[in-house]
């Protein structure tokens, strides 16, 4: 019942103090925007999907991060405060007015800490299973001092991650095309364990390809060493309208879990938290729960 049309995007280019950000913008410029911000490893791509969906009555603007897809590369300021700089600046000095946030984990998680540093920039969010969960500080090992949720991470994720870091160099320096890739990514086995094709959506695979093949891999490096700063503090209140999707808790590679939905309901009564049965951290790229994530969107817009 929703409006729908073919992305026009318009690719842009955005000079910080810091570096060069990618980003691609959609719909009329004059509508209210929503910016939507990818998980690591991910860019720009993983969202093609969503913005048919939303620029017919909205700008959509899709940021690539630091290290990231056509984004500049700043080695050894990957963290979030430089994340959260690029989703600042994007919103200071493109968007211009509050924005709706659409984030996947790393997205969600520095949706989550724009909103409570600069809540007149932000209208709303939709957070998709957002890395919110309390992580070790630097020096304390990866794995110390972790929540239940990073601890999760630590696992499927952490596995996934440690994967990505050791082979993309040697296939980025072997030339694949996207198609190529994403081939070879068909018959992986997805961090929940089935093989990639049976649980995602074929664009699904295209864009990881497509990513993966632009990343800067040393954005990892300051997840494993426990340096990676979170500027999201859980105890705080996120102080606009929201809505949390949490994978669910059965799933391995599930980030957003019990303590972190806990402290949610106790310090932000304005975020509505959805647990997405039968799915893992990749909700969006789902061939069964991708419905989720829109639904959310088209369920908070109104509210706003």
């Amino acid at each position: 019942n929703h409006r729908s049309r073919p992305p026009t995007v318009r690719i842009m280019e955005l000079q910080t103090d810091e570096l060069t950000l990618h980003y691609e913008d959609d719909g009329d410029p004059e509508a209210p925007p929503i910016l939507v911000l990818h998980g690591i490893t991910q860019s720009t791509a993983t969202w093609s999907w969503l913005v048919p969906h939303l620029a017919a009555d909205h700008r959509v603007v899709r940021l690539d991060f630091r290290g990231h897809g056509g984004s500049g590369r700043t080695p050894g300021a990957y963290t979030f405060p430089g994340y959260l700089a690029d989703a600042t600046a994007v919103c200071e000095q493109v968007l211009g007015r509050p924005a709706v946030l659409i984030g996947h984990s790393l997205g969600g998680a520095t949706s989550a800490a724009l909103a409570q540093a600069r809540p007149e920039l932000v209208r709303g969010v939709v957070l998709e299973d957002p890395a919110i969960m309390e992580l070790p500080t630097s020096g304390s090992g990866a794995s110390e001092g972790a929540s239940e949720g990073s601890q999760a991470e630590g696992g499927a994720m952490f596995t996934t991650f440690r994967l990505i870091r050791e082979v993309i160099p040697g296939i980025q320096a072997s030339g694949p095309s996207p198609s190529d890739l994403a081939n070879g990514l068909r018959l992986a086995p997805s961090p929940s364990g089935p093989p990639f094709e049976e649980v995602l959506h074929d664009d699904a695979l295209e864009a990881m390809a497509i990513a993966l093949l632009q990343l800067d891999v040393s954005v990892l490096d300051a997840i494993f060493d426990g340096s990676i700063s979170p500027v999201f503090d859980p105890h705080r209140e996120l102080p606009v309208p929201g809505i949390v999707l949490a994978g669910d808790p059965a799933r391995p590679d599930t980030v957003v879990r019990a303590r972190e939905l806990a402290l949610l309901e106790a310090h932000s009564p304005l975020v509505e938290r959805r647990i997405v049965s039968g799915a893992g951290h990749l909700i969006h790229d789902s061939r069964l729960h991708r419905e989720a994530v829109l639904d959310a969107t088209h369920d908070l817009l109104p509210r706003l």
